[in-house]
């Protein structure tokens, strides 16, 4: 995977320093199940608001079960479908809407299961694998077609695989996949004490 540098003011876990949202997926290179059971086991021991664990992934791997992959593939809006052809792996995030120990309304849901994603995507890095969140999707169409049933709310989909090398990158896709990461200044969004006052 490409090594894309950031400006960091701390050092860094390295699955965190080199994870970024890269497009151009090597169609070549599959994704073993033994491989997509180690993702799913990272995710699984995210934390959750009293232990509920209220994600379900729907893992959609092409070389496994082209059929149920190109489901997927079909709930993605078209800005996503054009690069992700080449995704071997496509996964439904969905989280439950209701606690499990008492079927009240669980609000902590999506943050929960928005940590099990990321703990997927930062072992994801670990393994030289990289992976895309995407919110353009269908969720209806998602819930239609795999049979969700309805206290489960549709998140967000991503895309797993391995990146092509750098020479081998579409023209098109070159400016995005090789742009320097940046993000907002850390004083901006983290505060120290009080709202605003930049950490």
């Amino acid at each position: 995977m490409i090594k894309k540098p950031i400006e960091s003011s701390s050092p860094l876990l390295p699955a965190i320093a080199e994870r970024y949202s890269g497009v151009s997926f090597d169609a070549a290179r599959p994704v073993g199940v033994d491989t997509l059971r180690t993702l799913a086991e990272a995710a699984r021991w995210a934390p959750s608001c009293f232990g509920d664990e209220p994600w379900r992934f729907l893992i959609l791997s092409k070389q496994h079960d082209a059929s149920a992959w190109q489901k997927g593939w079909d709930c993605l809006m078209p800005g996503n479908q054009a690069w992700c052809e080449h995704a071997p792996v496509l996964v439904l995030i969905t989280t439950d809407t209701l606690f499990k120990h008492n079927d009240k309304p669980n609000g902590f849901g999506p943050y929960d299961s928005g940590a099990a994603a990321m703990s997927f995507a930062l072992q994801a890095t670990a393994l030289g694998l990289m992976t895309h969140q995407m919110g353009g999707f269908s969720g209806d169409k998602a819930r239609e077609l795999f049979g969700i049933p309805e206290r489960f709310k549709t998140l967000a989909m991503m895309a797993l695989g391995y990146q092509l090398p750098e020479d081998q990158i579409p023209e098109q896709f070159k400016a995005k996949e090789l742009a320097p990461r940046k993000r907002k200044p850390l004083g901006e969004q983290f505060f120290l004490g009080g709202w605003g006052a930049g950490i």
